[in-house]
């Protein structure tokens, strides 16, 4: 009898507490199908930001180019004897919307400069010329010394020579001068309007 009871206790299972039961059942669940699986590294690394994209870079308008490769719009070229002229020209053009930057030998020449290389410099730190033709003018030889100056650049610097005629008929006009047209200053605003606007359609070609 007594063999019996050993028998019968040792082929029963054993039952577990219930918290280990808990346990167990958690441990052996399946994760649910709706969760989300946890982010691994190789997803982590694939959740980079938007790519950045860099502008443009800004059109420098820059010194070298342009209008401001330059120091000076116009050399106004003109005699001793005309310049209150050139100074009423020289008012104009700077007083104009287009604020062009003019070059007057009297105000901008450096004291003490030579005065072919003050005329030179003049001329090749201005996009346009002006010259300023009266009597005095052909009579003046650093005059035609700039005129000559100017039209070496020819046949390139086609639109930046502008003869301004003052005080003389056309027959008077220089023969070195004779393939371009000139401003006729005897008009109501002494052909300033058209020195102005002529020498705004040369910096428009090279904006």
């Amino acid at each position: 009898m007594l063999c019996d009871w050993f028998r019968q206790a040792l082929s029963k299972p054993r039952k577990l507490p219930d918290s280990a039961e808990s346990t167990s059942r958690d441990v052996s669940q399946p994760s649910s199908r709706d969760d989300p699986p946890a982010p691994g590294l190789s997803s982590a690394l694939s959740r980079t930001p938007p790519p950045t994209h860099v502008g443009a870079s800004s059109s420098s308008s820059s010194s070298s180019s342009g209008r401001w490769s330059k120091d000076y719009d116009v050399c106004v070229c003109h005699s001793e004897e005309d310049l209150e002229a050139a100074q009423e020209l020289v008012s104009y053009l700077e007083g104009s919307t287009a604020s062009l930057r003019c070059f007057l030998q009297l105000r901008d020449a450096t004291p003490g400069g030579a005065i072919v290389s003050e005329l030179c410099q003049a001329l090749s730190s201005s996009h346009c010329r002006v010259l300023l033709i009266t009597p005095g003018f052909l009579q003046d030889p650093w005059c035609r010394y700039q005129m000559l100056q100017a039209l070496s650049e020819a046949p390139g610097a086609e639109g930046r020579t502008i003869p301004l005629m003052l005080g003389l008929t056309s027959a008077a006009y220089p023969a070195e001068l004779r393939f371009m047209y000139f401003v006729d200053g005897r008009g109501p605003d002494g052909g300033f309007r058209q020195v102005k606007e002529a020498v705004m359609r040369y910096l428009q070609t090279i904006s």
